[in-house]
């Protein structure tokens, strides 16, 4: 695939997303996010605050979560770039993926794709965090609707999952009383 820009002044820059060599003729400053959204239909990841700090654009380059609305074209070159989209295979969700659907843990799900990105690098380098960790490295993406607990519990529940763990698909899914 092939994107070229409606301006001049574009530079020879490749990467893979999702799988796919993407090769652009851009201005190396423009941000990822705006390639992946605009110009490769991909929207997962969303634009919150345009600085790096909500966590909503969050893409994994080469395993690592990124903020790609600040992410410069240029510093994505030759890197592979996996969106929210990206993690299924075959048809069937990623384990954290599906652990997210499992445990209702979105509300207006606008945090969804900086939490599920995170979470999926978190696992794969530590397939078994304390609630501390996991607690740590979900702290950098905002969520605004109140969904903490359930997300927190489909990262445990993907974890197990991703583990293979018999009964992981039974972790506990009960819900706090709250008082009325």
């Amino acid at each position: 695939m092939t994107l070229s820009p409606t301006a001049t002044g574009g530079e020879a820059f490749t990467l893979v997303v999702n799988g796919t060599s993407v090769d652009l003729d851009l201005p190396g400053t423009v941000p990822l996010l705006q390639i992946l959204r605009n110009d490769l239909h991909l929207n997962g990841p969303k634009y919150g605050c345009g600085l790096g700090q909500c966590g909503a654009c969050a893409v994994l380059v080469d395993g690592v979560p990124a903020r790609s609305c600040i992410l410069p074209l240029a510093v994505a070159r030759g890197r592979r770039v996996t969106t929210l989209e990206g993690l299924a295979t075959d048809g069937r969700l990623h384990p954290v993926q599906r652990a997210f659907v499992e445990e209702q843990a979105a509300q207006c799900g606008y945090c969804l794709n900086g939490m599920i990105m995170t979470a999926v690098a978190l696992l794969a380098r530590d397939p078994d965090p304390a609630e501390a960790t996991i607690r740590r490295e979900l702290g950098g993406n905002l969520c605004r609707c109140g969904t903490h607990v359930e997300i927190l519990r489909a990262v445990r529940r993907a974890a197990a999952a991703m583990r293979g763990c018999p009964g992981a698909s039974a972790v506990p899914t009960s819900r706090p009383e709250i008082p009325a």
